[in-house]
């Protein structure tokens, strides 16, 4: 595992004044930080595939409901066409990365194979496309109000609803974001 910075593990949350139509009221996990940026992954975008559609275009299958429909998300606008599967760690994979004992992100085959035959691991989201951040572009749009920042749950990443995972998780540092204004500034 690389050198932990603060912001590993951490889930970035968009602040109401978010205007990029990417992260607007999004929740992003993040991967990996270090000097030359940060990578993340949204976990509360919906895209237009379950993974049953990813499954065949990698001419793979699955005959379990629960894997055919499962959602599949928009990890972020950085190469769309790339999946990764943020999950519980289990098995042992060709490239898998460990963000903590808990949780890990895995981008090769044998991940959604094991998926597919229904022996992946216990939790797993897939995503297509990642967030990216060049050096010193997260810390900036911090200073500047964009995020907030929160301990990443096991129970936000895999078990909250999409469509509650943006209040959830400032819920989990005790902020109420429906109360908060939609503008920032600094005293």
């Amino acid at each position: 595992m690389l050198e932990s910075t603060p912001l590993i593990n951490q889930l970035l949350i968009a602040m109401p004044a978010m205007r990029d139509p990417n992260f607007a009221r999004g929740v992003a996990f993040v991967c990996q930080h270090g000097d030359d940026g940060a990578m993340g992954l949204m976990i509360n975008r919906l895209s237009e595939y379950r993974l049953g559609d990813v499954l065949a275009q990698m001419n793979m299958q699955s005959d379990i409901p629960g894997v055919i429909d499962a959602p599949v998300l928009i990890g972020g606008p950085v190469q769309p066409e790339r999946g990764f599967v943020l999950h519980s760690p289990s098995g042992e994979w060709e490239s898998s990365f460990s963000i903590s004992d808990r949780i890990s992100v895995t981008t090769s085959r044998d991940i959604l194979l094991a998926i597919a035959a229904g022996h992946g691991p216990r939790h797993a989201v897939v995503a297509l496309g990642y967030s990216g951040w060049s050096a010193g572009q997260l810390e900036q749009e911090l200073c500047d109000n964009h995020w907030l920042t929160a301990p990443a749950a096991e129970r936000v990443l895999f078990e909250t609803p999409l469509e509650d995972r943006w209040e959830a998780s400032a819920a989990l540092v005790g902020v109420n974001l429906i109360q908060l204004a939609s503008y920032a500034g600094h005293a």
